[in-house]
């Protein structure tokens, strides 16, 4: 064996005692990633001279995930060309291999060794081939992508804004293996997912799981499947259940139902996440595979036009985010993953639609590890009715839905899914799209709400004119100030939709402002915080408005939304730049979803002397506000340094249950010094920081000319 196929086979065999979290399993990964050669294919000749079985000259080298859409291939569209060469060592014969992708963008024809295996359409879902009969010892792998938007694309060309001349859509057009590539190798029989729902039921929640199970072999395997669900935290399982199977060749799922006692539940402050851990067993005892899934157990619902997070009256604010920056594109890592969204939970997001397309992985981890409620989304994005009406398009949407679904329906941070965005649902061929989207969503899903983004709903006279009718929740995307017209109009629309639609909650979806509508970077930055400050103020107003959304975390590339002149360029419209420095809009978004308020004074008063204590009241937003919900377990920590910054004193507390408030104070020996500065911080559960409040003292010193300046300059002082 040589070296190259000893390192292939060691790494193969040391995965198979890898269980990485939070979806570990026993079949064997065999990651793909890294060198690759690539080449752009501008006059679509690869096909036509074979490029599956020879590579062509010209090559260059890239790395795994990539966009092609980076440096001199920047605004490249059209097919682009993939090829890697691997050794497979001989202990794989006879067992079944797949081939994964976790998403190329858009379209993708695969061959492996000059034989042709699939195809894919869809830029952010995951695919696999069963390439067992393919497999040699070398082999050759070639993918053709293409990333051309057409009419019948998902994100396709935007033909309902045809009439402004600009069909682009609204984010950029990135090509290529934008996320992992790896091989599964697995036994006579694998466990290709799991369906948990969650009920609870007192102290104690009920775990009904559907295991989907494949017998890769021409026979009959007798199997058996155990279950285990492992508490937050780790330690001993808390619910145990197993079964003895005859699969049958093919797929097959079980059904099994467990029940977990004295139940921890998933929520904004305190994401209690448990595992589920499937064994598949053969007849003598041997593992075949193991899979496991993290799930949260919690209750959403939606009653009298308001939102409820296990029970509580809840009110949540966000902002969106597009997979993009200037040095890795759509092929994302998860170090520019977590600092964005630890950034984000820096500016109180505990809701979000995280923006028009299926999410990467980490992005749906963290948000089930950090508490924040999901609605992802396909990116149907101002479609015509006609294209709506398409059946390719509906085949489509239908397909990709089922691939997020499918893929992503454990994440307790998900608690619905959206059909569509900005697109002609006020329309018979709209309305028919969204109801048949729906319908199929609730079979495959029937837990979850099922809505859409409508920026129509101002222009509607009726409320049955609108798909929104037949949604479990209104989103509603309104630029009032900027895209949509000026602000003044917006209480009287808000009222319209209100009695329009009496028995629907909403959540504003999109709200924000882009550059274009002000001269320069500044006037930009005053107008955004004008509309900040004063339509969260509105928003609060109408309890039926379950949430709010900002348009957006971070500037994007895009074809469109730019300053005149520009073809191409950064969308002005983030909190921060596609750089990630952060504006000043930043801070005001930070300071209005605080969900704390912390009224802060030197106990006693003082103005002469340094202060020798200070009294804090802790306040949650009231349900009239928005953001609004529970404040459990925060921690206050403050501190007060003296003028050469050396800490006076310090303390911290941890805060039960914030409620309508609560009253924190600290005491120290009276300090030598001319200044005092006391900083108090309130920190969640989860660690980040949910306010900072900072209270400054200092020596009043007068100046001016006293007696004995009065005789120096020979004026009579009084004696």
């Amino acid at each position: 064996m040589s070296c190259r196929a000893f390192l292939f086979a060691a790494l193969f065999f040391a995965s198979l005692f890898v269980l990485a979290d939070p979806r570990a399993r026993a079949a064997a990964r065999v990651d793909l990633d890294g060198a690759w050669q690539f080449r752009t294919d501008p006059s679509r000749e690869g096909e036509a001279r074979r490029w599956w079985r020879q590579a062509p000259d010209g090559l260059e080298t890239v790395h795994v995930p990539h966009t092609w859409n980076l440096g001199r291939h920047d605004d490249y569209e059209g097919t682009a060309w993939y090829f890697k060469s691997f050794e497979a060592p001989d202990g794989l014969r006879g067992r079944q291999v797949e081939l994964h992708f976790g998403a190329t963008f858009y379209r993708s024809r695969v061959w492996l060794n000059g034989i042709e295996v699939g195809a894919h359409e869809g830029g952010h879902t995951a695919y696999y081939f069963d390439i067992t009969s393919l497999l040699r010892r070398v082999n050759t792998l070639a993918v053709r992508i293409d990333n051309m938007p057409t009419k019948s694309t998902i994100p396709g060309w935007a033909m309902r804004l045809r009439f402004t001349n600009n069909v682009w859509y609204d984010w950029w057009h990135y090509g290529g293996i934008v996320r992992s590539v790896w091989l599964t190798v697995n036994d006579a029989a694998l466990i290709r997912r799991q369906h948990i729902r969650t009920r609870v039921d007192g102290r104690h929640a009920e775990v009904a799981d559907r295991v989907f199970l494949e017998n890769t072999t021409p026979r009959p395997v007798a199997v058996k499947l155990m279950l285990r669900v492992v508490p937050p935290g780790g330690g001993p399982a808390v619910a145990l259940a197993e079964r003895a199977l005859m699969l049958e060749p093919g797929a097959s799922e079980e059904a099994v139902a467990l029940r977990v006692p004295d139940a921890r539940l998933w929520g904004v402050d305190d994401p209690q996440l448990y595992r589920l851990e499937v064994e598949l067993r053969d007849a003598s005892g041997a593992t075949l595979d193991i899979l496991a899934n993290t799930f949260g157990i919690r209750t959403v619902e939606i009653r009298d036009r308001r939102l409820y997070l296990n029970g509580e009256w809840v009110r949540l604010t966000g902002i969106t985010r597009h997979e993009d920056s200037p040095w890795e594109g759509l092929a994302e890592t998860s170090g520019t993953i977590r600092h964005d969204y630890d950034d984000m939970k820096e500016l109180h997001v505990t809701l979000t639609r995280p923006v028009h397309y299926p999410q990467h992985q980490e992005v749906l981890d963290y948000s089930d590890r950090n508490g924040i409620l999901l609605v992802p989304e396909i990116p149907v994005w101002q479609f015509n009715e006609k294209q709506l009406s398409d059946p390719k398009v509906r085949a489509l949407a239908k397909q990709m839905l089922r691939e997020m679904v499918e893929h992503d329906a454990n994440h307790p941070s998900i608690f619905a899914w959206s059909v569509a965005n900005e697109s002609e649902t006020s329309t018979p061929g709209g309305r028919a799209y969204f109801k048949t989207l729906r319908d199929m969503l609730k079979e495959l899903d029937p837990d979850r709400f099922v809505t859409f983004a409508d920026d129509g709903l101002p222009g509607i006279s009726r409320a049955e004119e609108s798909a929104s009718s037949m949604a479990d929740f209104i989103m509603m995307n309104q630029y009032f100030g900027t895209w949509t017209g000026p602000a003044g109009p917006l209480p009287n629309v808000l009222d319209r939709i209100g009695a329009m639609f009496p028995d629907k909650m909403l959540i504003i979806s999109e709200f924000g402002a882009v550059g274009i509508f002000a001269p320069d970077l500044e006037a930009a930055e005053r107008l955004r915080s004008k509309i900040m400050r004063d339509q969260l103020a509105l928003f609060a107003k109408y309890d039926w408005i379950g949430g709010a959304i900002f348009w957006c975390y971070q500037d994007y590339k895009s074809h469109r939304n730019l300053r005149p002149a520009l073809t191409q360029g950064q969308v002005e419209v983030g909190l921060v730049d596609e750089n990630r420095q952060r504006r000043p809009s930043y801070w005001l978004w930070r300071e209005l979803n605080a969900p704390a308020k912390v009224a802060l004074d030197w106990s006693p008063p003082m103005m002469y002397t340094p202060p020798e204590g200070f009294r804090a009241t802790v306040t949650r937003r009231g349900p009239e506000e928005i953001p609004s919900y529970s404040l459990r377990r925060y921690r206050v920590v403050w501190e007060a340094r003296d003028d050469d910054d050396q800490l006076v004193a310090k303390g911290e507390r941890v805060l039960p249950d914030v409620g309508n408030a609560q009253v924190v104070e600290g005491t120290w020996a009276a300090p030598a010094t001319k200044a005092v500065t006391l900083t108090l911080r309130l920190y969640r559960p989860t660690g980040f920081l949910a306010s900072e409040t900072t209270l400054s003292w200092w020596e009043p010193r007068s100046g001016g000319e006293d007696i004995e300046e009065m005789r120096k300059k020979g004026t009579r002082a009084p004696q």
